[in-house]
């Protein structure tokens, strides 16, 4: 396997995405508050959203996630999740500029979360549509060492957690809609938008197109990095940061692993240091990889693979050693895979045939 040079990516590319409207299009973000869109190998002159202004960038701080509205363009909106100047972590609705449906819209932004940050560090900032249209938001636990604030298993705080909300409607004094059958909903210790919790620093998680399966790639402490995985319709899962790291104790003084959901596979920083989550191969051009999950270490520039049906602990297999700084992965509308390589690339993976 290897990856392939695309096009260039001026700044730190760290996400990219594709509508579902036979465009060919590719939306690619970078940390310091632009998205650029790519359409046949050739990246747009101008950005198509450009917020530098808005964000404080740098580290694991900057335009975090970006994420297009099911419908788009048919609905203009689309999402992003960024550091803001007062180095908050924000979740907001955008629009398509009306006269130009090339760029956004630059005076309209609806904010629909704002989650106060200790620390510079583990931010998460995923975002995702699922099958039912809900928005899926991966934050992480705050920053520090060891989670300080304990906020991967506290249900009072957004931070460590998967998120899932409705944005085609408003309710309760939100901008958004809290689903019925969040797991959490009701009770009046926990968040209602909580889906998933026990989660360190989520970077990157994404959906199996044929399986509707939730992939969540979790980075580690000092010792393991982890891959996690909710199989289609599991709810109020607990990874279960910060009492394990991986599969293994972290917590010395308290680690009861009961009710605990480990990952499906991890690795030891003998072989990386900072795990970038992948996606299912469900395209057509390398049916050898059918049915992988391609992950990778963003240290290394190793990547991995395991089967993705998978339901026991599996080790990961080496398909590439890329040397790259692989910061995401996306796929087009057909399903065939590119990767972001911070350093300033958009890179295709391709896997000739043996």
């Amino acid at each position: 396997m290897t990856l392939e040079p695309y096009v260039d990516i001026p700044g730190a590319p760290l996400a990219v995405t594709a509508p579902s409207d036979g465009s060919g299009r590719l939306f690619v973000t970078e940390r310091g508050g632009r998205v650029w869109v790519i359409r046949d190998g050739r990246r747009a002159e101008q950005p198509f959203l450009d917020i530098a202004t808005r964000v404080t960038a740098g580290g694991e701080q900057g335009l975090l996630g970006f994420a297009l509205h099911p419908r788009f363009p048919d609905d203009p909106r689309f999402f992003i999740y960024y550091t803001d100047t007062e180095r908050d972590q924000i979740v907001a609705e955008r629009r398509l500029d009306p006269s130009d449906p090339e760029r956004a819209d630059p005076g309209y932004e609806r904010e629909l979360l704002r989650m106060d940050d200790f620390a510079g560090n583990h931010n998460g900032g995923g975002l995702a549509f699922d099958g039912d249209g809900l928005l899926y938001i991966a934050t992480g636990d705050g920053g520090g060492a060891g989670d300080p604030q304990n906020t991967g298993q506290r249900l009072d705080t957004h931070l460590g957690k998967l998120l899932r909300i409705g944005v085609d409607d408003a309710t309760d004094g939100r901008p958004y809609t809290i689903p019925d059958d969040n797991p959490f909903v009701g009770r009046p210790d926990a968040m209602p938008e909580i889906w998933h919790l026990g989660l360190r620093n989520p970077w990157r998680f994404s959906f199996d197109r044929e399986t509707g399966d939730l992939w969540i790639g979790d980075v580690g402490q000092g010792q393991w990095e982890e891959i996690d995985v909710a199989r289609a319709g599991a709810s109020g899962l607990n990874f279960g940061w910060s009492v394990a790291e991986g599969n293994h104790c972290f917590r010395q003084d308290d680690c009861s692993t009961e009710g605990l959901t480990g990952p499906v596979t991890e690795y030891s920083h003998e072989l990386g240091c900072s795990v970038t989550g992948g996606v299912v191969y469900r395209g057509s051009e390398w049916p050898g990889l059918e049915g992988a999950y391609l992950f990778a270490d963003y240290c290394t520039g190793t990547m991995w693979a395991i089967d993705a049906r998978s339901e026991s602990v599996e080790a990961p297999t080496i398909v590439a050693e890329t040397g790259r700084a692989i910061s995401s992965f996306g796929e087009d509308e057909a399903g065939e895979v590119y990767a972001t390589d911070l350093s300033g690339a958009l890179l295709r993976v391709t896997a000739p045939e043996r």
